[in-house]
């Protein structure tokens, strides 16, 4: 029993490590598939990513979650006096939560691309940019690869955090409630 109790929290460092390391290559190729994904259509003229501000935000989220991915894999094998447990847990949250908030970004603009706006006499663009999209769609995924990577490790460091403390103890009222039934 103390094998496994002593080994479960390498375990557990070991998987945290390996879902950080992953998502520094997720971030990373979805910059890239976004920053160079561009057309140019000869009716409608040229677009790129800096057209759309929604993936400009992307990319900055995904440049962002990249560094501290790598900072916190860093920080993980470094002894110090502080406690990281929540340091890592609130940062992993915030993380997770801009990467959701990015992703839902791109997701309606792929969505306006591929449907249009009729309300607005918006037509569909990936009509016309089909290219651009089908990337748009790649970077999407991946984007949201990373993310799951980051909501597990959004789990991993809430359970770190909130195993260092007991379960409360049943309260007096509690104790003499069960003796009398």
């Amino acid at each position: 029993m103390s094998n496994l109790a002593e080994t479960a929290p390498n375990t557990l460092k070991v998987i945290d490590c390996s879902l950080r390391l992953c998502v520094i290559p997720l971030s990373v190729a979805t910059i890239w598939l976004t920053v160079t994904n561009q057309q140019d259509n000869s009716i409608y003229g040229k677009i790129d990513y800096s057209n759309l501000t929604g993936l400009k935000y992307m990319v900055y989220i995904s440049g962002i979650s990249a560094g501290y991915a790598l900072v916190a894999v860093v920080a993980s094998w470094v002894r110090c006096v502080v406690n990281k447990a929540w340091l890592f847990f609130v940062s992993d949250q915030v993380i997770a939560y801009l990467m959701v908030t990015s992703g839902a970004a791109v997701l309606e603009i792929l969505y306006l691309a591929y449907k249009g706006d009729r309300g607005v006499t918006w037509s569909e663009a990936c009509a016309s940019f089909g290219k651009f999209c089908s990337r748009l769609n790649l970077a999407l995924a991946i984007h949201a690869l990373a993310l799951s990577c980051f909501l597990l490790l959004a789990l991993i460091s809430a359970y770190r955090v909130f195993s260092m403390f007991h379960p409360p103890l049943p309260s007096k009222d509690l104790e003499e409630e069960a003796r009398v039934s």
